[in-house]
């Protein structure tokens, strides 16, 4: 088979045994990158790309090794600010802008998401992505992941196979009391390359009031936060186990409900896992309170009790 020119930035598909595998040849360097993209799982380590990857169908799933991984341009920080270390902590690995341009089918107008073991869901929007140059994490202090710490924030949880960092985090906006927060997921084990203005249109607000400022502030909050583990539909994370339907629900029904949850969650349930937000204030509550008012049409047929034991 001929040698697809260094000059070229584009992707070709060939077979390898048993396997498609999509080798990407990319521009710019004097030995160029390969990127290969394998159908099946070769290790527990290997990391899961899917959605609109280049050259291939809308939807399809691949693997990338480590190795693949680690042939690719690497960025080396020490990280002060990130609470998933204790200390000052050596990061190295590949910038998610670096594999959005490699694997992206429209690296111009697609975002990525990170999916994590248990089913959080970390969110990059472009802006975020030039703002903050997240970095999927494949070295910690030079070591790899069976010799990581383990998760300094929540319960001393195993944070491989991958983790997204940042060299440092400078919140780039603010929305009412809601700062741009880090999107620092652990357990990685997916990265998702979306058409940006369609999956934040799963959660885009509905009816005659979607424009309005307050449901606008409450979109863009939700986005970033309540995003990451409820779900409207296939979108968004998982871990929560309570859907788009049941936050409208509770907005609806209850919005004294609603606000202490969003506060304190344990005061309404001990065992739940979500963070407190103690620190938004009435008006950030009020705006996450029309924004998910505006889905109760679809959520009316639904209920969605609230009663002590709910996560």
């Amino acid at each position: 088979m001929p040698r697809v020119p260094s000059t070229l930035v584009v992707a070709f598909f060939l077979v390898v045994s048993a396997f498609v595998v999509s080798t990407f040849v990319i521009a710019g360097c004097s030995q160029p990158s390969r990127l290969t993209l394998r159908n099946a799982r070769s290790s527990p380590l290997d990391l899961e790309v899917a959605g609109d990857l280049t050259g291939l169908p809308g939807g399809s799933v691949r693997y990338l090794t480590r190795e693949d991984l680690l042939r690719l341009p690497q960025v080396s920080y020490t990280v002060s600010d990130d609470a998933n270390f204790s200390d000052p902590t050596k990061i190295s690995g590949v910038s998610l802008d670096e594999l959005r341009r490699k694997l992206a089918a429209s690296p111009d107008s697609d975002m990525v998401a990170a999916i994590c073991v248990d089913r959080y869901r970390a969110s990059y929007p472009r802006d975020y992505i030039s703002a903050h140059h997240p970095l999927l994490v494949l070295l910690i202090n030079g070591q790899p992941p069976e010799r990581w710490p383990r998760d300094s924030a929540a319960h001393g949880a195993d944070m491989a196979p991958y983790v997204i960092s940042h060299a440092r985090f400078t919140p780039s906006f603010k929305i009412l009391s809601h700062s741009d927060e880090p999107q620092i997921p652990w357990g990685v084990v997916r990265l998702e390359f979306r058409d940006e203005k369609a999956l934040l249109g799963a959660i885009a607000p509905r009816g005659p009031q979607a424009q309005e400022p307050v449901v606008q502030a409450g979109y863009k909050i939700a986005q970033q936060n309540c995003f990451r583990c409820h779900n409207m539909g296939d979108e968004g994370g998982q871990k929560s186990g309570r859907s788009w339907t049941v936050l409208t629900t509770w907005a609806q029904a209850s919005p004294e409900y609603f606000s202490a949850y969003i506060r304190d969650p344990k005061s309404k349930n001990p065992k739940a896992e979500m963070p407190a937000f103690p620190t938004y204030d009435d008006a950030t509550i009020a705006a996450l309170n029309a924004y998910f008012r505006t889905f109760a049409s679809s959520a009316a047929s639904k209920s969605a009790p609230m009663e002590k034991g709910i996560p």
